[in-house]
C-alpha cells in the first residue's frame, strides 16, 4: 500500500475530506509535497508557525536539547533549565501579576487547567464563555462552546456553563457573584476574526473585579505576535487574571501554558495537593523550542511589521466578490458569503500552490494567517493566486 492509503487506513480521521497533502519538507513560508510541488502556507498550521517552518534558531534549540536530555520526571518535580528560562522570559514580557506559569501540551489543556484553577481559587462553580467561541475540544473546553452542532453528540458536558454575546455590553450583567471565571478570546478567531469594540474587554474586566470573578483571556490563537503585539490584550488596556497560550508559542513544537499570579496558582498546592498534574507538560525539548521562538520574536522586528503586512493583503485583495476583510493583525477573514464559493477557492488555491482554509464557526470566509516573516513580494504572489481563485469561483 502507498502512504496515502495507509494514512486513510490507520490514522484516525476527523472528516471525510482531509486536505491529503503528502508533505515532505517545510521551510519559511513554504511546504513541499513528495512530488516536489511548492505551496505558500497562508494559514501557518492554524496560527502555529508564526516564525515560519523550521526557523533555524528553533531547530538548533530542539537538536541541542534532545541531545542533552528529554523526559526526566513529571511536571514540577525537577528543575529543568529550558522550563525555567522560558517561564522567566515569558513573565518578563507579561504584566507583573502574571508571574507564575503552568506548562501543558496544548491549548485545550491550558483551558482545562485554567477552569480547574478558577473553581479552586474562587470556590465557585459557574464559568461564563462567549457564544461562537472556541477554547478546545476536550470535555471541559468543549463545554464552553455554544454551538450544539459540535457538542450535542457528546453530552452531558460540564454543568454550570453560561454564555454571553461577545461585544454585547448588556450581557455583562450576567456575570455575578456566582461566577468563578469569565473566559473569552481576546479576538474571536473561529467566528471569522471578530475584534472587541467600544472598550468591551475593559467593561468585562471591571465587572469581574466587581463580583470577584476571574477574568481569563484565551490567546491560544492570537498570541505571540499574530495581531501586531506580542500579546493581543496589550492593545486593549486590560490585564487578565489568567492568560491561555499555545499554538504559536512553540515555534512548531507542541506546547501550551496558562499563566496567573503566584497567589492564584498556589491554589493547586493544597486541598488537594497535586491539584493539577501532567506527565509531559513543560517537556524540555518543547520548552527549548518555545524559548528560542520567543527570543526571536522579542529580538527581531517581525511583530512590528505585522500591521503593514496586513495592509498589503488588503491592498492587493480587491474583488467585487469580497464582501469584507476583517483582521486583527495577520489573522484575517476574507468574507465571501457563500460556503460553496469558499470551497472552490480553497481547492483552486491548493491546486495552484496556496494553502488557505475556512473557520470553525464561519464557513463563508477564507482564513488568512501567514507566518509573520512573509514579505511583500510573497504577499503579492499569494494574492494574485487568491484573486484568480476568487474569480474562478464566481
Amino acid at each position: 500500500m502507498n502512504l496515502r492509503q495507509l494514512f486513510l487506513n490507520h490514522v484516525a480521521q476527523t472528516s471525510d475530506m482531509p486536505l491529503m497533502l503528502d508533505i515532505q519538507k517545510a521551510k519559511g513560508i513554504y511546504l513541499w509535497d513528495t512530488s516536489g510541488k511548492k505551496y505558500i502556507d497562508l494559514i501557518s498550521g492554524i496560527s502555529v508557525s508564526n516564525l515560519g517552518h523550521c526557523y533555524p534558531d528553533v531547530v538548533e534549540a530542539v537538536q541541542n536539547q534532545a541531545a542533552n536530555y528529554m523526559h526526566t520526571m513529571v511536571y514540577g518535580e525537577y528543575i529543568m533549565g529550558p522550563q525555567v528560562e522560558l517561564a522567566t522570559l515569558l513573565t518578563k514580557h507579561l504584566p507583573n501579576k502574571l508571574d507564575s506559569v503552568y506548562f501543558v501540551n496544548s491549548g485545550s489543556e491550558a483551558t482545562e487547567g485554567a477552569m480547574k484553577l478558577a473553581k479552586r481559587y474562587t470556590g465557585r462553580t459557574e464559568i461564563i464563555s462567549c457564544k461562537k467561541s472556541y477554547h478546545g475540544s476536550t470535555q471541559g473546553a468543549a463545554s464552553l462552546m455554544s454551538e450544539d452542532y459540535f457538542t450535542q453528540a457528546f453530552r452531558p458536558l460540564l454543568p454550570n456553563i453560561a454564555h454571553i454575546e461577545f461585544n454585547n455590553s448588556d450581557d455583562i450583567q450576567k456575570i455575578t457573584c456566582r461566577t468563578a471565571a469569565v473566559i473569552m478570546e481576546t479576538v474571536q478567531a473561529e467566528w471569522g476574526v471578530r475584534s472587541p469594540q467600544n472598550s468591551y474587554l475593559k467593561k468585562v474586566e471591571q465587572r469581574c473585579k466587581e463580583v470577584g470573578a476571574l477574568f481569563i483571556l484565551d490567546e491560544i490563537q492570537v498570541g505571540f505576535g499574530r495581531t501586531g503585539s506580542l500579546f493581543a490584550f496589550e492593545q486593549y488596556d486590560v490585564v487578565p487574571d489568567i492568560i491561555l497560550l499555545a499554538k504559536g508559542m512553540g515555534g512548531g513544537m507542541p506546547i501550551g501554558a496558562f499563566v496567573a499570579s503566584k497567589k492564584i496558582m498556589s491554589s493547586f498546592m493544597d486541598n488537594p495537593f497535586l491539584g493539577h498534574i501532567t506527565t509531559f507538560g513543560g517537556h524540555p525539548v518543547t520548552c527549548a523550542a518555545a524559548l528560542a521562538s520567543l527570543q526571536a520574536l522579542v529580538k527581531e522586528n517581525y511583530i512590528s511589521t505585522v500591521h503593514n503586512k496586513a495592509q498589503l493583503f488588503k491592498k492587493y485583495l480587491k474583488h467585487p466578490a469580497i464582501k469584507e476583510i476583517r483582521n486583527a493583525g495577520l489573522l484575517m477573514a476574507i468574507d465571501i458569503g457563500n460556503f460553496d464559493q469558499v470551497l472552490k477557492i480553497i481547492h483552486h488555491c491548493k491546486e495552484n500552490g496556496i494553502i488557505v482554509d475556512w473557520f470553525l464557526f464561519n464557513n463563508e470566509s477564507i482564513r488568512i494567517a501567514p507566518p509573520l516573516i512573509i514579505n511583500e513580494e510573497e504577499i503579492q504572489a499569494a494574492c494574485t493566486i487568491l484573486l484568480e481563485a476568487i474569480e474562478a469561483s464566481v
